[in-house]
This record gives structure tokens, C-alpha cells and sequence, in this order.
């Protein structure tokens, strides 16, 4: 009988025994290997002894019946002979197996230290590089971010992340933590809040029995670590005990090589109360800003949070978030969230009419942006919009400019400040621009008409 042949006679026979012996048996079955077939009597292998004489003594017989069915011979029988080859042959096979097995333990054992290691360090999971998307307003600071986490206290040190509220400082920063614990987890990561290390300060250094054993544990417990991550440091402010002891845990952190990272929605100097020794500690590494990102970067960020939660969307309602809620990634996500939650529980996509019918904010004044404002007083003038947002001093430019930014005060109500960030000058440039407009729309009829369609393309009336 050919080989082919042999080994299709004996899949029909294993096939009938497993249909019919019991599941115990099953591993004994499964390594069998057929040998040969000569004269009824089908020859198998295994390298299992054990199975061999457990099959033999218990078996024999309704093996011998399977066969007989399938060939039509009655005298049909099949012998079982343990092989020394096979048996090395299953070792390693099992062995294979085993490693397997045991890699696998290992991993869900480091996957749970590293879950272990996170939660010690007080590091929110979301929060990694993988899902912070980078645009032209976190290119730098995302980069040196990065840096950080690679080479920790080779690089930047300190390394100082300002910018307003809701803008992914706390995400570049603990996406640092998370970093270091996944790739070299021998390193001790702590996230704090400000807020929280100037009450766990207070509380140690309470005067009783136990302060000065409990003010050991407080410096242990923020200097005996690799990188430190502290968020919003402009809440130490007027605090003069705790900004002693805050300059007191850098030095003794900085004087070991350790990392320091440190986030605060402004930059030290323009933090009032802040110690001088304090000040210029935190200004002695690299300082980098976020700003509020564009509208292509926002529809970015929308949608990487529809792919993540497998939604079913129309890009248009995407782009429509994107557009209206421009003042910080916080309030960016919290829209989506409330959009997508609402498709969810409906059981709808996420469409540009549930998109607008959910967040209300077709009409809404502080749904149009920064962004929109300058896109739509540029198309109307026939400008680019960098030359409106540049220094470009050309008549129709300059004009299409202070529109533009008298269009932002006056739908949006933001700052004189924050406008002046949108446009990168000063916040007087932006006043003058606005009073300008502001005493011309009463007597120039063309200022007038142009505020006047500007509104209209923008659906402000």
C-alpha cells in the first residue's frame, strides 16, 4: 500500500476511535503514527509506552472492529509498538510545548507587574505616547517628551511642560511614566499631583511625636525614585513651607541624576509667588509649550477615538466636532464622548445630524472657531490664511486680519490673551485691532457689510 494510501486508512480508523473511545483516552490516540499494512495487520507507532500498553490491554479489541469496518476484513487487527525515535521525537515536541506554556506564564506575569508598577506609580493607562496624536501645536514638546522617557536625566533636566488647561500635558507627561515602566521596569516611576504633595506634606509635618519619623517617610517616599512626575506646579504658589521642602526634594533628586518632569499652565516666572530658588531650579532644563491645536489636528484626535471604540461615524460629524470646540483637547473629547455615547445607546452611526441634534451647538456662538473665523474672513477677502495670521502688511491683508480678530472677541468672548496666542502677538496688538473695528463699524459702510456676510458664512447673525 503507498504511503499516501497508508496514511489516508489510517486518518479514516483515528477519526472512528475518537468517535467512539472515551475523551481520556484521546491523548493516547492522537500521537499514534501508522508504520505499514501487510496482510490485515495495521502497524502503529507511538512514543508513549504507557499509552501503548494501556491501548493494548483495554482497547484492543474495538480498535481491531474500527479497522475491520473500514477495510471489509474481519481478521483485521492493529499491533502498537512504542519507538524509541518517536518517543525522543514527542519529548522535544513537548517540550516546545512546555516553553510555549511557560512564556506565555511569564508574559501575563510581567504584563501584571507592569499593571502592578502603574498602579504603584499612580499612572492613569490611557494616557501613553501611542495614543497622543501629535500636531504642529505638540510637535516639540511630544519630542522632547519622548526624549525624556528614552534617556532618562541624559537629555532634558528638568524638563518643563507649560500650556493651558485641557491641552495633554498631563498625557505627555505620564505617557513618559508608562514608557519607562514598559522598557525598563527596574526604574521607580511617581506621578503626583501638586495639590496632593503639598497635603501629604502638611500632614506629616504636623507637630506630634511621630513628625520627625513621618517627615522620613515623606522624603523617602519622593526622593527614593527614578523620575518623578508632577503635575500643575502652579498650586504650590504661597505656600512657603512646602516650596522649602519642594526645593529641598529637587535638589536631592537632581543631585542624584534622577529625571524631573514638571508641568504648569504657565511658565515659572509668571507664577507670582514662586521662590526665586525655586524659579530658576525649574528654568534650568527645557521649557516647552502646548498650545491649542488646529482644526485638521482636533479632526485627528475625533477620529482616533472613533477608530479605538470601533464606531461606526460619518467623517462630516467628526469634522463638525473638530470645528466647533476649539478652545482645548478636554473639552474636544468630552464633546465626542457625549456624541458617540448617544449613537451607541440609539443604536445609530454617528451622523453629522446626530452629531449637531446631540451637541446643540450649530447656532451656538462658542462653537465657532478661532480657526473657522480666520478660514471664512480669508475665502471672503481672497487671502491666504497665513498671511492673515503672519505679518503680512498689505491693505486687504491687514484689513482681513483685524476683521478677523474683532470676529474672534466678539463671537467667541475669549481673552484679548488668548487670541493673541492663536495669532502668536501680543495681546495689545489684538486690542488695538479690535478697538479699531470696533469704532469704524458705526461709519464705514464697507467694514459693516463685511462683518455683516462674515457672520452670515459663519451662521452667527
Amino acid at each position: 500500500m503507498e504511503n499516501i494510501e497508508l496514511k489516508r486508512l489510517w486518518e479514516k480508523v483515528k477519526e472512528e476511535l475518537i468517535g467512539i473511545l472515551p475523551e481520556n483516552v484521546h491523548p493516547w490516540i492522537y500521537p499514534l503514527e501508522v508504520s505499514g499494512f501487510d496482510k490485515g495487520v495495521l502497524t502503529v507507532v507511538t512514543g508513549q509506552m504507557m499509552g501503548r500498553d494501556l491501548l493494548r490491554r483495554n482497547y484492543s479489541e474495538q480498535m481491531a472492529e474500527v479497522l475491520s469496518k473500514i477495510t471489509g476484513d474481519k481478521s483485521s487487527r492493529i499491533v502498537i509498538i512504542y519507538d524509541e525515535k518517536a518517543a525522543k521525537a514527542l519529548k522535544k515536541e513537548n517540550e516546545k510545548i512546555q516553553k510555549k506554556v511557560s512564556e506565555t506564564i511569564f508574559k501575563e506575569q510581567a504584563m501584571e507587574n507592569l499593571s502592578n508598577m502603574q498602579s504603584a506609580s499612580n499612572l492613569n493607562l490611557k494616557y501613553k505616547f501611542e495614543n497622543f496624536v501629535v500636531g504642529e501645536n505638540s510637535k516639540f514638546a511630544h519630542a522632547a517628551a519622548l526624549a525624556v522617557a528614552k534617556k532618562p536625566a541624559e537629555k532634558y533636566n528638568p524638563l518643563f511642560i507649560y500650556g493651558k488647561s485641557g491641552l495633554g500635558k498631563t498625557h505627555l507627561m505620564q505617557a513618559i511614566g508608562h514608557y519607562t515602566i514598559f522598557h525598563n521596569p527596574k526604574l521607580k516611576v511617581k506621578y503626583t499631583k501638586t495639590e496632593d504633595y503639598v497635603n501629604d506634606f502638611i500632614s506629616n509635618s504636623r507637630n506630634s511625636k511621630d513628625t520627625i519619623e513621618n517627615m522620613s517617610k515623606f522624603n523617602k517616599k519622593y526622593t527614593n525614585i527614578d523620575i518623578i512626575l508632577i503635575d500643575d506646579i502652579q498650586f504650590i504658589e504661597s505656600k512657603t513651607k512646602t516650596m522649602s521642602q519642594m526645593q529641598h526634594t529637587f535638589d536631592s533628586l537632581y543631585n542624584k541624576g534622577k529625571q524631573i518632569v514638571i508641568t504648569s499652565d504657565r511658565l515659572p516666572k509668571e507664577i507670582p509667588t514662586l521662590t526665586a530658588a525655586l524659579c530658576s531650579r525649574f528654568e534650568m532644563g527645557l521649557m516647552v509649550e502646548l498650545t491649542p491645536p488646529n482644526e485638521e489636528t482636533r479632526f485627528q484626535i475625533v477620529k482616533k477615538l472613533a477608530e479605538e471604540a470601533d464606531l461606526v461615524y460619518e467623517e462630516e460629524a467628526l469634522r463638525y466636532i473638530a470645528e466647533c470646540y476649539s478652545n482645548n483637547v478636554r473639552e474636544l473629547e468630552g464633546a465626542y464622548t457625549k456624541a458617540a455615547a448617544y449613537a451607541e445607546i440609539t443604536e445609530q452611526n454617528l451622523t453629522l445630524k446626530l452629531a449637531k441634534e446631540v451637541l446643540k451647538s450649530e447656532n451656538n456662538t462658542d462653537g465657532i472657531s478661532y480657526d473657522k473665523i480666520v478660514r471664512v474672513t480669508a475665502a471672503y477677502y481672497d487671502v491666504d490664511i497665513d498671511d492673515i495670521k503672519g505679518t503680512a502688511r498689505g491693505q486687504k491683508v491687514s484689513t482681513a486680519r483685524h476683521i478677523s480678530i474683532y470676529l474672534c472677541r466678539d463671537i467667541t468672548k475669549q481673552s484679548f490673551v488668548n487670541i493673541a496666542k492663536f495669532y502668536n502677538k501680543k495681546h495689545t496688538t489684538i486690542m488695538f485691532a479690535y478697538e479699531k473695528i470696533k469704532k469704524e463699524v458705526g461709519s464705514n459702510r464697507e467694514i459693516a457689510t463685511a462683518l455683516r456676510e462674515i457672520r452670515q458664512a459663519l451662521k452667527v447673525l
